[in-house]
């Protein structure tokens, strides 16, 4: 309280106490300033990371969630809009609540929108993402729906969509399922299957045999054959107009694509790429025309698995090990618009707390570039979507799992910034 009775003593009083109050508010201000610099330069929790100046930006999609939030999908819009997908819930294949959502990142920001739900088909499980933007500027989502809660009962589904370009959800034109009919390959299975055996038997985990005998079991199995294939990577558009979708299935840990030759109207299956653990294709081609599919290792040897096709993705030649390390975990390559190409995937062979980014200059003979996204303790980042958009920037965008909840990460970058020095920072993270 003041005592001061005069005018002026009043006066003094007043500017005594607005300097002190200035001097209190600068300082707490200087604290929180102090604070946010610590967090967002230190912190590998941040919610939005200021720029790099080397060439990278990054930023969660939204705040850390208590739900289940993972497998996403990205494309770049005609206006420059980013979309992603990814599906969220209380859990995966066992949880009815799954559904599929999506934000937006408007061109020229850097702050996503809030989600916005993209599929739901209710009572069901909704689960892994991608997308592309076709050569009629359509939008198409692809998802599986989980029909008994377990990974072999999944149907692929699409939706397309001509009016995405505003904020908020697409607004849906067509649906439909891709139902695929393979030729029956349990004679070729059988083959690969006791190969693997001969050559792995004494590694394999009890887990591995028991998988063996399963696959062993329902390989002769129609119904088997038919369901259960499903997405994780985007689709590669070949120059003839051709649409391969890569799909894999958990009943025999493979992958297969489904082909379509007429934009989307019908699909057909490819030769099943037969490796049995190699799940989670992603296709890129070479100058020659060769194909080359990247695959995650569900089996024994922690690396990722490669196959060649050189028929335009109607048949796969052998299932081999690259020298990339990985630890049954997604993965997603992209050309760039110069030749090069991008992988991003977990070069660990246990747990997913190393997310990488390697470049190649020979089409996938070597990747004499790596340098990491993420690298540290506490935390799964894993199952990246990437693309390159017009501009020539590469954009990542892969789950984010954390103590305190789980989001989508979205990286942008120059690709230069792969082949740059290592910093030391990021050697001693």
């Amino acid at each position: 309280m003041f005592t001061a009775t005069s005018v002026t003593a009043r006066r003094t009083a007043r500017l005594q106490f607005s300097s002190e109050k200035t001097r209190c508010t600068r300082l707490a201000r200087l604290v929180v300033l102090t604070t946010l610099l610590w967090h967002f330069t230190t912190c590998p929790y941040s919610t939005v990371h200021a720029d790099d100046s080397d060439g990278l930006t990054a930023e969660l999609v939204f705040p850390l969630h208590g739900e289940h939030n993972h497998a996403p999908g990205i494309v770049e819009c005609p206006n420059g809009d980013l979309l992603i997908s990814w599906y969220r819930g209380s859990g995966e294949r066992t949880a009815d609540d799954v559904a599929v959502y999506g934000a937006r990142q408007t061109v020229g920001q850097q702050q996503w929108s809030e989600p916005f739900l993209l599929a739901d088909r209710r009572g069901f499980p909704d689960c892994n993402t991608a997308m592309m933007i076709d050569q009629h500027d359509q939008l198409w989502l692809f998802w599986p729906t989980i029909l008994a809660n377990s990974w072999e009962s999944c149907l692929t589904n699409y939706r397309i969509s001509t009016d995405y370009l505003k904020a908020g959800p697409p607004v849906w034109s067509e649906e439909g399922l891709i139902l695929l009919k393979p030729d029956d390959f349990s004679p070729d299975g059988l083959r690969v299957l006791a190969s693997i055996v001969d050559q792995f038997g004494p590694l394999l985990t009890q887990r591995l045999n028991e998988e063996v005998a399963r696959v062993k079991e329902r390989l002769g199995n129609k119904l088997y054959q038919r369901l259960g294939w499903q997405p994780r990577c985007k689709p590669t558009v070949l120059p003839s107009g051709r649409i391969l979708l890569p799909l894999y299935t958990d009943t025999f840990s493979i992958s297969i694509m489904a082909i379509s030759d007429d934009q989307g109207e019908t699909w057909f299956a490819s030769k099943p790429l037969l490796g049995f653990g190699n799940i989670q294709p992603a296709v890129l081609r070479r100058d020659d025309g060769t194909l080359v599919a990247y695959m995650r290792d569900n089996g024994p040897m922690n690396r990722v698995l490669v196959s060649e096709s050189g028929d335009e993705g109607l048949s796969w030649g052998p299932v081999v090990a690259s020298e990339l390390l990985n630890p049954g975990s997604g993965l997603d390559g992209v050309r760039l618009q110069d030749g090069r190409w991008v992988l991003v995937y977990n070069d660990t062979i246990d747990g997913r707390q190393s997310l990488a980014i390697s470049l190649s200059n020979d089409q996938g003979k070597t990747w004499p570039w790596t340098r990491h996204l993420e690298k540290h303790t506490g935390g799964s980042y894993h199952y990246p979507a990437v693309i390159q958009s017009r501009d020539g920037k590469v954009h990542v965008v892969y789950s984010y799992f954390v103590e305190g909840g789980k989001s989508m990460k979205h990286v942008s970058l120059d690709p230069d910034w792969i082949t740059q020095p290592i910093p030391q920072t990021e050697i001693e993270r």
